[in-house]
């Protein structure tokens, strides 16, 4: 059943992609159908009264009018051409139907080509504007009075229009049925295809937005290494002639910060590879949090800055995206203060957590030569505004100014659950 189903969808799509190419080819179709099934048949019968046949039982005989066979050709005619415009103009097709029926039964004559009626008022249910349909309703309904009247000496008026007012309201109905139902599957359709559009446009966003994270992380990452690297080289130098053994130090600092920055970058861009072959186990590591900070600070020690590191309340529940969110704060304020501050400034880095509340402050007591700071109101760097979006997610705040000498960053998160608040 299912092979058979399949079949037919496959070929009634076929059809229409055909009849929408060629649509004059159904409509000549339908109008070559109604004469083989409905005008011959009459014809034949003409014929064949000339010939001293009947036509009928005597009583229909003397009620309807015998047409000769050009009269009766002719309003065949009438009734079937008007078809070959029933899509492309339904209220047309339906008003010239409707005019040569009227005639036709004017002059008393009845022919099985009047089936033509029908099949114009169900096109123009199904085709036609529906504003035109009462009046095409009311006009079939006087039309279809008229020919019980004349049929009324054979067939009891209220049975003649109780049969043909059924057959035109079928005809009608079937024509409306139709057209809903291709009303809904249109709006199935274009549904379908908004929900494509959206579903591409979400891909797009997420892709951006995955984009951003990275950037982000590599942001923090690279920064922060290279700040220390670069201080650690430029020490060293500095180092080399006063006590060499200090810039051996500094060589090896360099180069375990150069293996640490290696390793984040690979975390960090690995979900961006894609391999040819089957996928391999990526090597994975969890993402940074406060237990790490210990060793971020160890790092900008080693590069010539003094952090004092303090924390209260319990930090240790933190769950890990607030974690990983305060340690790219620190990291970040820790970059820009190596960075402008310079070896030699002394740091204080504090995170506390009260209630729902997390506070994360590092103030440094500025260079030791002072020079001017970047990073003003009117001058945010990207790290400025990385934080910003970070905290941004725990509905926090951002602030980064001069205090005294130096230079104090402060970031407040909302723990509050998401969900919860009123």
């Amino acid at each position: 059943m299912g092979p058979l189903v399949a079949r037919l969808g496959r070929t009634g799509q076929r059809l229409r992609h055909a009849d929408r190419a060629r649509p004059w080819v159904l409509d000549t179709a339908v109008a070559v159908l109604v004469f083989l099934m409905f005008c011959l048949p009459d014809l034949l019968h003409a014929v064949g009264a000339i010939d001293g046949e009947g036509d009928g039982p005597r009583r229909f005989r003397l009620v309807f009018t015998r047409l000769p066979v050009a009269g009766m050709l002719a309003l065949q005619a009438g009734l079937v051409l008007p078809l070959l415009w029933r899509r492309r103009a339904p209220a047309v097709a339906f008003g010239a139907v409707m005019a040569v029926f009227v005639l036709q039964w004017s002059l008393g004559a009845a022919l099985r080509a009047d089936v033509a009626l029908l099949v114009a008022l169900y096109s123009l249910a199904l085709h036609g504007r529906l504003r035109r349909l009462p009046w095409a309703c009311a006009a079939t309904a006087g039309a279809l009075g008229l020919v019980a009247a004349r049929v009324s000496a054979a067939v009891s008026v209220w049975d003649a229009l109780f049969f043909l007012l059924s057959t035109a309201t079928a005809a009608l109905a079937l024509g409306l049925v139709i057209r809903i139902r291709r009303a809904q599957l249109a709006g199935l359709r274009d549904h379908a295809a908004r929900l494509e559009i959206e579903r591409d446009q979400r891909g797009r966003l997420a892709i951006a937005a995955e984009r951003a994270r990275v950037a982000r992380e590599m942001h923090d990452v690279v920064g922060h290494n290279l700040s220390v690297i670069i201080t650690l080289a430029d020490a060293g130098a500095y180092a080399t002639e006063i006590a060499p053994e200090r810039g051996k130090e500094a060589l090896h600092l360099i180069g375990d910060t150069g293996r640490q920055a290696l390793g984040e970058l690979r975390r960090v861009l690995g979900v961006l590879r894609e391999a040819d072959g089957p996928p391999a186990e990526p090597e994975l590591s969890p993402q940074p949090g406060l237990a790490d900070i210990d060793a971020l600070c160890e790092g900008v020690r080693a590069a010539g800055l003094e952090v004092v590191y303090r924390t209260a309340g319990d930090v240790d529940a933190l769950d890990s995206g607030v974690q990983l969110t305060v340690h790219r704060i620190v990291q970040e304020a820790l970059t820009n203060t190596l960075k402008h501050a310079g070896a030699g400034a002394r740091v204080n880095l504090a995170v506390a957590v009260e209630d729902t509340r997390l506070t994360i402050t590092v103030q440094d007591s500025g260079p030791l030569v002072p020079a001017d700071r970047p990073g003003t109101a009117n001058e945010e760097g990207h790290g400025l505004v990385g934080m910003r979006e970070r905290v941004a997610l725990y509905g926090g705040h951002v602030s980064a100014g001069p205090a005294g000498a130096g230079w104090t960053v402060r970031a407040a998160l909302d723990l509050t659950p998401q969900g919860s608040a009123r």
